[in-house]
């Protein structure tokens, strides 16, 4: 029975966390009292007697946290915020990207949970730039269109309220700035010279997420049409039971459409490659509380426990 404590468990992403985590028969959700939840004292306490702590807290908060746990302590941290991301002291928790990502996570101590639009961004980003395909200066542009969930609590009571803004039925694009909390770690992880140009948008449904990226053929390092990089991507991530590549130009069920929602309240991801041989379209759809947070977090909880890596995950 392995021992496991959820700190700032009352966020969409804790409470997705402690759902998959009840339905288990060999974990033990360690709890803290309603009014010592903000006691460094009393969390120091509990964390250390787990063998996992998730943080499920905004950034300064879960740096205090991780910091306030001494580093000779048996509990393994995995953090779902973006305090720890780009650090390289802690592990990018996303397996699938490497081997050498699997295998750092089975030995890890300290594991950053990558950020929802980023799990998008990389998973396709980064092989292209790994297996030369593309340089590290590529021009990247990349848009993420997400449900109202991930912006927490207050967004979500936002889009539920009975009265409510007639914006809020429309798609609408933030972070206008270029300065959203995931660049950092979109630009680093597939090791690129400059953050991408991203249009985060949010929608008006609670949970899914598809994130696109467009990519010119004539500006790849070898010749490739966009059935080329299908075949790529299928062999890149054979085997994954988290990752699947959808056919060639996608389902035929969903009639040329690709919708954000398909997979709300699943763990896994689907990867979808269309276009022609001028101008290819590369695609992930998931769930931003699945495999854009929650999931992504339990999926790095059983590998860092030598579980099955989809045990109590939904696909």
């Amino acid at each position: 029975m392995y021992k496991v404590f959820i700190d700032g468990g009352a966020g969409t992403t804790g409470l997705r966390l402690r759902e998959r985590l009840l339905e288990r028969n060999d974990i033990e959700l360690l709890t803290i009292s309603e009014e010592l939840r903000k006691d460094d004292a009393e969390k120091k306490k509990i964390a250390e007697s787990s063998d996992i702590t998730f943080l499920c807290l905004p950034d300064e908060a879960a740096k205090a946290a991780a910091g306030n746990i001494s580093p000779d302590a048996k509990v393994k941290i995995i953090d779902a915020s973006t305090a720890h991301r780009t650090n390289p002291a802690w592990l990018y928790g996303f397996p699938e990207l490497s081997k050498e990502h699997r295998q750092g996570l089975e030995s890890a101590k300290r594991v950053a949970v990558p950020g929802c639009h980023a799990s998008g961004f990389n998973v396709i980003a980064y092989p292209l730039v790994k297996l030369g395909l593309v340089r590290a200066d590529y021009p990247f542009v990349c848009t993420s269109l997400t449900g109202y969930s991930g912006g927490g609590k207050s967004m979500i009571a936002d889009y539920e309220a009975r009265e409510r803004k007639a914006e809020l039925s429309a798609p609408r694009t933030y972070a206008l700035a270029q300065k959203h909390k995931h660049l950092p770690e979109m630009q680093a992880v597939p090791g690129i010279s400059s953050p991408p140009i991203f249009m985060p948008v949010v929608g008006d449904f609670y949970s899914g997420m598809e994130v696109s990226l467009p990519i010119y053929a004539s500006l790849m390092e070898k010749k490739m049409t966009a059935k080329d990089v299908y075949e790529v991507l299928c062999q890149y991530y054979d085997g994954q039971k988290m990752i699947s590549v959808l056919p060639f130009g996608g389902n035929e069920e969903e009639g040329g459409f690709f919708a954000s929602n398909s997979l709300s309240g699943k763990d896994n991801m689907e990867l979808l490659v269309a276009g022609n041989d001028e101008r290819i379209l590369i695609m992930a759809r998931y769930d931003n509380l699945g495999k854009g947070a929650s999931g992504a977090a339990v999926q790095c909880m059983n590998i860092m426990l030598g579980c099955d890596e989809a045990k109590g995950l939904v696909l």
